[in-house]
């Protein structure tokens, strides 16, 4: 009896689908020279970056509210100023945010859940140094307030990595704090 209820909640569920993009503004951490533990650079300076990826959407039994998986493909980019020198930092990653939202007044949703971050590249272009070691996988949170107006959806959400993670680098001891903290605009459209 069970198990039928829980098929016939499962087959009555609407599932939407879809496509997303927007803009990222990125502040890493602080850079520190792992031999003396000092910060080097406090801070980084927000520059943009981008996203695009998929998503889907289920009604879950309880009433308005909803799960969002997506799968995205980040490019984010920071600035640091290091000896009177600005320099880039860049990392690339795919994003699978898991989140739990709430429908509001039919057109509105707030949402929250958990972002698991797998990095794919990782650059800092200041003295041709090269990166020997990063943390590829971390865990952050999202959370967010949208409006849709038909298929079409805009989000606005910020973004904190919760994982300890740091990029470190050949030949300078130098060790980058590449938790994310973001503030992400974003468009979707349901196929």
């Amino acid at each position: 009896m069970l198990l039928a209820f829980g098929f016939s909640q499962i087959s009555n569920a609407q599932i939407a689908f879809g496509l997303k993009g927007g803009v990222n503004y990125n502040n890493n951490g602080d850079a520190t020279f792992s031999s003396t533990g000092n910060n080097v650079i406090d801070g980084a300076e927000s520059k943009s970056g981008y996203h695009a990826g998929i998503w889907f959407r289920g009604k879950l039994p309880i009433i308005g509210f909803y799960v969002r998986p997506e799968i995205v493909f980040t490019q984010i980019k920071s600035e640091y100023l290091f000896n009177d020198a600005l320099t880039d930092y860049n990392f690339k990653k795919i994003d699978v945010p898991v989140l739990l939202g709430k429908k509001i007044l039919g057109f509105g949703n707030i949402f929250i859940g958990p972002s698991f971050q797998y990095i794919l590249e990782n650059e800092f272009s200041f003295s041709d140094l090269i990166t020997d070691d990063f943390d590829k996988f971390s865990v952050g949170v999202q959370m967010g307030v949208g409006v849709e107006f038909g298929k079409v959806g805009v989000d606005v959400r910020w973004e904190r990595g919760l994982s300890n993670t740091e990029a470190n680098f050949v030949d300078s001891n130098l060790n980058i704090d590449n938790r994310t903290n973001q503030i992400i605009f974003g468009i979707s459209l349901e196929l």
